[in-house]
Protein backbone atom coordinates (compact mmCIF):
# COMPACT_ATOMS: atom_id res chain seq x y z
CA UNK A 1 0.00 0.00 0.00
CA UNK A 2 2.77 2.44 0.93
CA UNK A 3 4.74 1.49 -2.18
CA UNK A 4 1.71 2.12 -4.42
CA UNK A 5 1.05 5.50 -2.81
CA UNK A 6 4.70 6.52 -3.30
CA UNK A 7 4.58 5.44 -6.93
CA UNK A 8 1.39 7.43 -7.58
CA UNK A 9 2.83 10.55 -5.91
CA UNK A 10 6.03 10.25 -7.94
CA UNK A 11 4.01 9.84 -11.13
CA UNK A 12 1.88 12.90 -10.38
CA UNK A 13 4.98 14.98 -9.58
CA UNK A 14 6.63 13.89 -12.84
CA UNK A 15 3.53 14.81 -14.86
CA UNK A 16 3.39 18.24 -13.24
CA UNK A 17 7.06 18.89 -14.04
CA UNK A 18 6.71 17.68 -17.62
CA UNK A 19 3.65 19.84 -18.24
CA UNK A 20 5.38 22.93 -16.76
CA UNK A 21 8.47 22.77 -18.99
CA UNK A 22 6.80 23.78 -22.30
CA UNK A 23 5.18 26.75 -20.58
CA UNK A 24 8.61 28.16 -19.75
CA UNK A 25 10.06 27.69 -23.23
CA UNK A 26 9.87 30.53 -25.74
CA UNK A 27 10.61 30.35 -29.45
CA UNK A 28 12.40 32.90 -31.62
CA UNK A 29 11.46 33.94 -35.16
CA UNK A 30 13.50 36.33 -37.31
CA UNK A 31 12.26 38.11 -40.41
CA UNK A 32 10.86 41.16 -42.15
CA UNK A 33 7.66 42.82 -40.95
CA UNK A 34 4.91 42.50 -43.57
CA UNK A 35 1.98 43.83 -41.53
CA UNK A 36 1.59 45.45 -38.13
CA UNK A 37 -1.51 46.61 -36.27
CA UNK A 38 -2.56 47.16 -32.67
CA UNK A 39 -3.50 43.48 -32.25
CA UNK A 40 -1.11 41.51 -34.47
CA UNK A 41 2.13 41.47 -36.42
CA UNK A 42 2.95 39.38 -39.48
CA UNK A 43 6.62 38.55 -40.19
CA UNK A 44 8.19 36.92 -43.27
CA UNK A 45 11.43 34.91 -43.05
CA UNK A 46 13.17 35.05 -46.47
CA UNK A 47 15.45 32.09 -45.63
CA UNK A 48 12.68 29.60 -44.92
CA UNK A 49 10.10 31.46 -47.04
CA UNK A 50 7.69 31.22 -44.11
CA UNK A 51 5.27 33.88 -42.86
CA UNK A 52 4.05 33.77 -39.26
CA UNK A 53 1.44 35.93 -37.56
CA UNK A 54 1.65 36.80 -33.86
CA UNK A 55 -0.99 38.31 -31.60
CA UNK A 56 -0.05 41.26 -29.42
CA UNK A 57 -1.93 43.16 -26.75
CA UNK A 58 -3.18 46.67 -27.60
CA UNK A 59 -0.84 48.28 -25.04
CA UNK A 60 2.18 46.12 -25.94
CA UNK A 61 5.42 47.69 -24.64
CA UNK A 62 8.05 44.94 -24.97
CA UNK A 63 9.96 46.40 -27.96
CA UNK A 64 13.75 46.54 -27.70
CA UNK A 65 16.86 47.17 -29.78
CA UNK A 66 18.76 44.07 -30.88
CA UNK A 67 21.08 44.27 -27.87
CA UNK A 68 18.11 44.65 -25.51
CA UNK A 69 19.33 47.94 -24.00
CA UNK A 70 17.03 50.47 -25.68
CA UNK A 71 13.24 50.40 -25.62
CA UNK A 72 10.99 51.63 -28.42
CA UNK A 73 7.34 52.46 -28.94
CA UNK A 74 5.07 50.39 -31.15
CA UNK A 75 5.19 53.14 -33.79
CA UNK A 76 8.85 52.21 -34.50
CA UNK A 77 7.74 48.95 -36.11
CA UNK A 78 7.07 49.49 -39.80
CA UNK A 79 6.64 47.08 -42.73
CA UNK A 80 10.04 46.24 -44.20
CA UNK A 81 11.86 46.36 -40.82
CA UNK A 82 13.91 43.37 -39.67
CA UNK A 83 12.76 42.03 -36.32
CA UNK A 84 13.33 39.14 -33.96
CA UNK A 85 10.29 37.95 -32.03
CA UNK A 86 10.29 35.91 -28.84
CA UNK A 87 6.96 34.13 -28.68
CA UNK A 88 5.07 31.29 -27.08
CA UNK A 89 2.21 29.19 -28.36
CA UNK A 90 -0.12 28.05 -25.59
CA UNK A 91 -3.78 28.96 -25.80
CA UNK A 92 -5.40 27.02 -28.65
CA UNK A 93 -2.12 27.10 -30.61
CA UNK A 94 -2.19 30.88 -31.08
CA UNK A 95 1.28 32.45 -31.30
CA UNK A 96 1.65 35.28 -28.79
CA UNK A 97 4.57 37.74 -29.04
CA UNK A 98 6.30 38.24 -25.69
CA UNK A 99 9.06 40.58 -26.91
CA UNK A 100 9.96 42.21 -30.22
CA UNK A 101 13.54 43.17 -31.04
CA UNK A 102 14.28 45.70 -33.80
CA UNK A 103 17.30 44.50 -35.79
CA UNK A 104 19.53 46.29 -38.29
CA UNK A 105 19.70 43.55 -40.91
CA UNK A 106 19.06 39.93 -41.85
CA UNK A 107 22.30 38.69 -40.26
CA UNK A 108 21.64 40.27 -36.83
CA UNK A 109 20.51 38.13 -33.94
CA UNK A 110 19.08 39.05 -30.56
CA UNK A 111 21.82 40.07 -28.13
CA UNK A 112 24.61 40.02 -30.75
CA UNK A 113 24.90 43.70 -31.65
Amino acid sequence: MLRTRSFVLALVAALILISAVPALAAHTFYGIVRHVSTTNIKVYDPKSKQTLAFTILPKFKQIFSGDGKTTYQMSAIKPGRYVGILYDQHLLGIRHANRIYLLNGANDRIGKQ
